[in-house]
């Protein structure tokens, strides 16, 4: 069967893989090519694990063998490289997660890692990985483990019931078809981003390509009408990316239109007609790239990455996209002929009983050996002790005319590669899970007897970010800082940050509740949002309306202006440039306007009052990247909790003084 449609089977890879490569770095879209990828696997390891069913038995050792020969050489050289020219391109904020990604490639676990990050808030703020799309080889990976032990089961159960295979593997793999795809459907409703990295949400795509290897031989249809098949299933592998948001739609329902595509374009097959798809697909060209189409994928995506990064850009451009495309291909040439192929070709890596297996482990060492190299480097450079009060260090202290002086050069304060684990958090002792609302989780400091105040921060991670701000004053007041955050929820009674977002409202409406009975002695949240370059800067209703509940019921609410978010990471530039660079900068004008929204609200209850830092993150003409030696910012919009602790005087004087406390 795979020999009959290989011609085909060869076209599709080769156009799957073109698609994916143009439209990563042309079009800055997803194509589903990968789903064709699933579809054209399943179809030819249910095809072979059903022949050797009907032989006797599977031999799994061998075949697995096999797939350690065919995935592991070009994959490990990939990520190998991968490792050393990420040490010398890559920003130092980018180390830990691409190593984390990297040792997941390595063990064909990476969809479940980016399955984990996409409910992690803080995880997501991670700029896209130089190995992320080794999410699909991943789940392929896991495939070939458990589809021959699916199959080998159908297999002995069909013996003890005396029944035809090929019917009984039908009906089961119809079943997992519709199972995995019911389920698909439903995730993709309820978390896409979880969906798609999810091997269960792809299972449905695999068995589909198994039962058209079970069912193809019984099709017979007209010439005419496997030619329009044909053209029909290239039309619409080609039209998909292009008319569906494919990165934030699939798999459910969707990814049947770049599967069922395929599924058209085999059971074309063979029209031996000068106006067929099939003449194209079985081109020498195609059929060529059908051989390279593994490599390219591999490689495009790190050279698409790498050449970003090395030429500073966001944005690939028409004659950038070429190089890259021309490089990829190059090296998918060379990985093919020089490791793909011997490899593959070579007897010597299983002469033994376990000599694929032993090939497969010395493979991967090199990988995991590079990447526990690079964790040592990055864990020595991201080692940093930082005191608020050294005098080498003010951070935002240095914006006081009083001090900015003073303020001597001395090397920048957190290290870069320390970035990502700069968000304040709470250690887990601190928290525990509210009663009212199953994602509610409260955190708390720990005082000496009784608070002298006690304080609920609530919101999004910009306003948790004021905890460590805010830890400092409480040990030297004996306050409680009291916690009640979820990453992309501003305490508000609508979605505002992402429209639609009912589990956000519902949360929100928990942590008035729990507030209100909890009655501390204010609630400290943020009164702005999405401070961008136009003046983009306002108050949404949905804020107000929280504070009002809260502050009814006696409380006092303070509402903290919003910090700035920008297009990319000023940390990065200043990596790249030095802090000093204008092109790190951003002018306070594009950013802020003189008077904040809020200025403007009329009828606020008289126990909601404002805090305004901006002069803290800003001078008078510009927001910089770096204020008194201390990075000011870890991505494209979170403070640094190593700033925020120079903050924290500031924050105390201005917060006592607004609401007389002393």
């Amino acid at each position: 069967m795979a020999t009959r449609f290989r011609p085909e089977l060869q076209g599709l890879r080769a156009l799957a893989a073109v698609l994916v490569v143009i439209y990563h770095v042309w079009l800055g879209r997803i194509s589903g090519g990968v789903d064709v990828f699933f579809f054209v696997s399943g179809f030819l390891i249910t095809g072979q694990l059903y022949r050797a069913g009907t032989r006797g038995r599977i031999a799994f050792q061998p075949m697995w063998g096999r797939m350690i020969k065919r995935l592991f050489p070009a994959a490990m050289t990939v990520l190998l490289a991968t490792v050393a020219v990420g040490y010398v391109l890559l920003p130092e904020g980018r180390w830990f997660q691409t190593i984390r990604e990297v040792v997941a490639s390595a063990l064909f676990l990476e969809n479940w890692r980016l399955a984990a990050d996409s409910a992690d808030y803080f995880a997501q703020h991670g700029q896209a990985s130089v190995v992320q799309h080794f999410w699909s080889l991943s789940i392929q990976g896991q495939f070939y483990l458990v589809w021959p032990l699916l199959v080998a089961g159908v297999v002995l159960l069909a013996r003890r019931m005396g029944a035809d295979l090929r019917a009984t593997l039908c009906t089961v793999l119809a079943a997992v078809f519709a199972a995995s795809l019911a389920y698909s459907v439903w995730l993709t409703a309820a978390d896409q981003p979880l969906a798609y990295f999810t091997s269960l949400t792809r299972v449905w795509e695999f068995a589909l390509g198994g039962v058209l290897a079970l069912m193809i031989d019984s099709l017979v249809l007209a010439r005419w009408l496997r030619m329009v098949l044909g053209w029909l299933g290239v039309a619409g592998l080609i039209s998909c990316g292009l008319i569906l948001q494919v990165g934030t739609v699939f798999p459910g329902f969707a990814a049947l239109w770049p599967t069922v595509s395929a599924a058209l374009v085999l059971i074309a097959g063979t029209t031996s007609s000068r106006a067929g798809a099939d003449r194209i697909l079985s081109s020498r060209p195609l059929a060529y790239l059908g051989d390279l189409s593994y490599s390219l994928y591999l490689w495009h995506w790190p050279v698409l990455l790498f050449y970003l990064a090395a030429r500073d850009r966001e944005e690939v451009g028409l004659r950038g996209g070429a190089i890259v495309i021309a490089v990829s291909l190059v090296l998918a040439a060379l990985t093919y002929h020089l490791v793909e192929k011997p490899v593959r070709d070579s007897s010597t890596a299983v002469t033994t009983r376990w000599g694929a297996y032993r090939f497969g482990a010395a493979a991967l060492v090199p990988v995991l050996v590079a990447a526990g190299g690079w964790q040592y480097l990055s864990e020595q450079k991201s080692a940093f002790a930082f005191v608020p009060d050294d005098p080498a260090y003010p951070g935002a202290k240095a914006l006081h005319s009083a001090t900015v002086a003073a303020t001597a050069e001395a090397p920048l304060m957190p290290p870069f590669a320390a970035l990502p684990e700069q968000f304040a958090f709470f250690d887990e002792h601190e928290c525990g899970q509210a009663a009212r609302h199953p994602e509610l989780v409260v955190c708390a400091t720990q005082t000496v007897g009784e608070p002298a105040r006690r304080i609920v921060v609530a919101g999004d991670s910009h306003s948790q970010q004021y905890n460590a701000a805010l830890r400092p004053i409480a040990r030297e007041r004996n306050w409680q800082i009291i916690s009640m955050g979820r990453g992309g929820c501003p305490f508000s009674t609508d979605s505002d940050a992402q429209s639609g977002d009912e589990a956000c409202v519902s949360w929100n409406a928990a942590v008035a509740d729990e507030i209100i009975e909890l009655r501390p002695d204010a609630v400290f949240t943020m009164a702005t949002r999405d401070v961008r370059v136009g003046l983009t800067e306002w108050t949404p209703p949905g804020y107000v309306a929280q504070w009002r509940r809260v502050a009814d019921a006696g409380i006092p609410v303070v509402a903290v202006r919003d910090t700035p978010r920008y297009d990319t990471p000023p940390s990065v530039c200043v990596e790249k440039r030095g802090a000093t660079d204008p092109e790190c900068s951003t002018p306070r004008a594009d950013l802020l306007a003189t008077d904040p929204p809020y200025a403007a609200l009329a009828d606020l209850p008289p126990n909601v009052y404002f805090l305004d830092f901006s002069d803290y993150f800003c001078t008078v003409d510009v927001c910089p990247p770096v204020v008194g030696n201390v990075l000011v910012y870890l991505d494209d919009n979170h403070v640094t909790a190593a700033y925020m602790e120079t903050l924290s005087g500031i924050l105390d004087e201005h917060l006592v003084a607004t609401l007389g406390w002393t």
